[in-house]
């Protein structure tokens, strides 16, 4: 029995056009950044504790020269003498509160010119609106999102001078949460301080890009940082249950994950499975990958769009099932 010719033209049809996407994603996919550490300057805030303090670490091994960034005098000072201990590098600290943006300013200017800026700083207060001082999320919103506000208004300038004059790209990252990717109960407040990150980052990327400089969002799950005990000891049971569900990480395993995906100008850095499966669900992998997101946008039926859309929910829906298991 004789094939149908449009038969074998209903097979080619698709064919042809999986060859074009791939040869598409050859053409208009982001070519890798890379941003070297070794001998450039670093400003790391909330540096003196957790994910800060690993970072500093880290970067102090790679021959940086680092700026850490906190409000206890006194934890600076042990964060610079165990930085000094573990790399031979003698680290400059600086005491500012980040929601004061003169404060902050003095600090970058007596810092000088900076290479690459993480915005670690974070606060979490894990309960239900409805239970929350409206004051309490006011202080999520300034420390989390003002802050960083603060941070790059005061670090872009001499940023910009000195990657033209260098050469060398420089970089902005920006300690999101996988609270900024998903919402989670009790986190109503930090979740939305979070998720707005993400707009800033989008928009400041397409801002200085022409400058030479990349923006990275870097989304941790639970971490084991003093102030997530501290957190663990108040958030409500649902909310610990729905979150553990994720995994937790150590602080050196988070650090090592953000500096490597910084060195590469990642825009989307997520540390664990869960952070990366969300990323790719939610397909806003960032300015640098806009052209993406208009063909994905030309097209919106298929497999490809429905699993997009349902691979998030289903994340969701497994945490929740996970979490009912346990409280009944």
């Amino acid at each position: 029995m004789a094939t149908s010719p449009y038969y074998l033209l209903l097979l080619l049809i698709p064919i042809l056009l999986l060859s074009f996407l791939i040869l598409l994603y050859f053409i208009v996919r982001p070519r890798s950044a890379r941003i070297p550490i070794k001998g450039r300057h670093v400003f790391i805030t909330g540096g003196s504790s957790g994910i800060g303090l690993a970072l500093a670490h880290q970067a102090a091994a790679e021959g940086a020269r680092v700026s850490i960034l906190a409000r206890s005098s006194k934890r600076l000072e042990e964060a610079r003498d165990s930085i000094r201990l573990a790399t031979g590098v003698e680290a400059a600290v600086f005491s500012a509160d980040v929601r004061d943006a003169e404060a902050v300013a003095r600090a970058v200017n007596e810092a000088g010119p900076i290479d690459v800026l993480v915005c670690n700083q974070g606060v979490f207060t894990p309960l239900e609106l409805e239970k929350q001082d409206l004051k309490e999320v006011k202080f999520m919103i300034d420390v989390n999102l003002m802050g960083t506000f603060h941070l790059i208004k005061a670090t872009l300038p001499a940023m910009k001078v000195r990657a033209k004059e260098t050469g060398i790209p420089a970089s902005i990252a920006i300690m999101s949460s996988q609270a900024g990717q998903v919402g989670i109960y009790g986190y109503t407040a930090y979740s939305a301080s979070k998720f707005a990150l993400r707009g800033l980052s989008e928009a400041l990327q397409q801002e200085v890009i022409a400058d030479n400089i990349y923006v990275s969002l870097i989304f941790p799950p639970d971490t084991e940082t003093p102030g997530f005990a501290q957190e663990h000891e108040i958030r409500p049971e649902l909310t610990s249950i729905i979150a553990g569900s994720s995994g937790g990480m150590k602080a050196e395993d988070v650090a090592k994950a953000s500096l490597s995906g910084i060195k590469s100008g990642r825009f989307i850095i997520p540390c664990n499975l869960d952070g990366a499966l969300l990323a790719i669900a939610d397909l806003r992998l960032g300015p640098s990958e806009f052209v993406y997101q208009s063909i994905h946008r030309g097209g919106r039926c298929g497999l490809f769009e429905t699993c997009r859309a349902l691979l998030p929910v289903a994340l969701v829906q497994h945490h929740r099932e996970v979490a009912c298991r346990k409280l009944s």
